[in-house]
């Protein structure tokens, strides 16, 4: 559970500092977001969390 609750916290940290970093090109993005499919947004989500599971695997010793 430690482990799980710590990955979350440094996404929410990671995804602060895109945000500090870069706020007015953070505006666009998500402006651009909303003009598009839900099937591209799905496809895409089901995309990173595919990748992240391979990247978790490999890093646990897969």
């Amino acid at each position: 559970m430690i482990e799980l609750l710590s990955a979350l916290a440094l996404a929410l940290a990671l995804e602060g500092l895109v945000y500090a970093a870069f706020p007015d090109q953070m505006k666009r993005m998500l402006a651009s977001i909303e003009s598009m499919p839900a099937s591209t947004l799905r496809a895409g989500g089901l995309a990173c969390a595919a990748v992240a599971l391979v990247v978790l695997w490999l890093l646990r010793g897969g």
